[in-house]
């Protein structure tokens, strides 16, 4: 948890999904760390698991992200593709998602400024 400008109490992250256009488009909202990987794991797991591996994930409300939460990232554009189902990234920004392009994968990964641009993507 982390402490609001007022002392409230306040998410670190925070996740939410909705079927739109058919593919499973989960927002992400916060830290992206060692702090939050396992909670970010085991939603991401349970959506797999519910929904199937197909997925956009809304990076735009994320605040920081570490390598760790990457190589989740990783991990299920992997399962997507080799389930050959369609995955995404929306709203990545530079300078809260650094890791992407220290490693290189923001030029493998496939990243979309809206939601509209990735559903259009997928045809």
């Amino acid at each position: 948890m982390t402490v609001s400008e007022n002392g409230e109490r306040a998410a670190a992250l925070t996740l939410t999904s909705a079927l739109v256009g058919g593919i499973n488009v989960i927002r992400v909202t916060g830290l992206l760390d060692a702090t939050t990987r396992d909670q970010f794991a085991d939603y991401l797991a349970a959506e797999v698991s519910e929904h199937g591996p197909e997925m956009a994930l809304d990076l735009s409300g994320v605040t920081f992200m570490d390598s760790r939460a990457l190589g989740l990232i990783v991990h299920h554009w992997q399962l997507s593709t080799s389930a050959e189902g369609r995955f995404a990234l929306i709203g990545v920004e530079y300078a809260k998602t650094k890791v992407m392009w220290i490693t290189g994968l923001a030029q493998r990964l496939p990243l979309y400024d809206t939601v509209d641009d990735a559903l259009a993507a997928f045809g």
